[in-house]
């Protein structure tokens, strides 16, 4: 119980539990709210300790099954905090403005990044070297404004497995893409915002840079302990392989890498491509075959 107390004491201090003008409030929090003062509602911090360790304790197991997480938050104060946290954990984030269509339109916006990195190489590898000077500035404004944009991202090779975002108000448009995509949704809830909106709410004063830090911070944590324990378990695999599933998974893989390279050359030679095509299976087979 002591670590509790001290959190609540933390929160506390940061001022996560005031909450917004009474008249703003939105009636489904009614039941996070302890109590209103001088026309504030003050957000009951007990509720918002359970919240904040039950999101931690579901990204930590999305983190630890090695799934992305987006971090979501636009807003002048939270935008420095979520991308430092981020990037602290390795996980994608956004910072800057939503696009619309970040997640519907996953693939577009893909593209869009890989436009980037390829403008981003080619004028360090010195492939823009012939092109002018005006041309040359052209592109780097461009891939800088990408960058702005899209650079949290870039790593992001598919639809994260879940989002948390700070403000589900503000973030509304990319709360409803993951809804749209049945993306699991963690979000800093407001006394003005609905918390039946995300599947983990943590009732919070989402505009206060301090208030906004700690709870990140805690968030970020829990993700990173899941990281750890993740790549703790994949040592502990590598250790406990036998020399004879060490083999075996060298011989499976080269088999793979056989097969890759016989449905390459399947055009050569009338009728000889079926034959090819069995041959690494069977060769893997060989001394599988001879170990049993």
């Amino acid at each position: 119980m002591e670590n509790n107390t001290s959190l609540q004491q933390q929160l506390l201090e940061a001022g996560v539990h005031f909450g917004h003008l009474k008249k703003k409030w939105n009636p489904k929090m009614l039941p996070y709210i302890f109590a209103e003062k001088k026309g504030i509602h003050i957000i009951d911090l007990n509720k918002t300790v359970e919240c904040l360790q039950e999101t931690a304790a579901a990204l930590k197991q999305i983190a630890r099954s090695g799934k992305k997480i987006l971090f979501v938050g636009t807003k002048k104060q939270a935008k420095d905090i979520v991308s430092e946290c981020a990037k602290k954990v390795n996980m994608p984030f956004v910072t800057e403005r939503w696009l619309g269509g970040m997640l519907t339109n996953f693939n577009t916006v893909r593209k869009s990044v890989k436009k980037m990195q390829s403008i981003e190489k080619m004028l360090g590898d010195g492939s823009f070297d012939s092109i002018t000077k005006k041309e040359r500035l052209t592109l780097s404004r461009d891939k800088d404004k990408m960058e702005k944009v899209l650079g949290g991202i870039a790593q992001l090779g598919r639809v994260p497995a879940a989002l948390f975002i700070v403000d589900i108000g503000h973030e509304h448009i990319a709360l409803a893409e993951a809804k749209r995509l049945g993306v699991s949704t963690f979000g800093v809830v407001d006394t003005n915002c609905d918390p039946n909106k995300v599947d983990f709410a943590i009732p919070a004063n989402d505009d206060a840079t301090k208030s906004i830090a700690i709870i990140v911070n805690y968030i970020t944590a829990a993700i990173a302990e899941g990281l750890a324990e993740r790549q703790a378990a994949k040592d502990e695999e590598v250790e406990e392989m036998t020399d004879d599933e060490k083999e075996r998974k060298a011989a499976k893989l080269l088999a793979e890498a056989e097969a890759e390279g016989g449905r390459g050359g399947r055009g050569r030679g009338a009728g000889g491509g079926g034959q090819r095509r069995r041959t690494p299976a069977g060769g893997s087979r060989g001394p599988g075959g001879a170990r049993r």
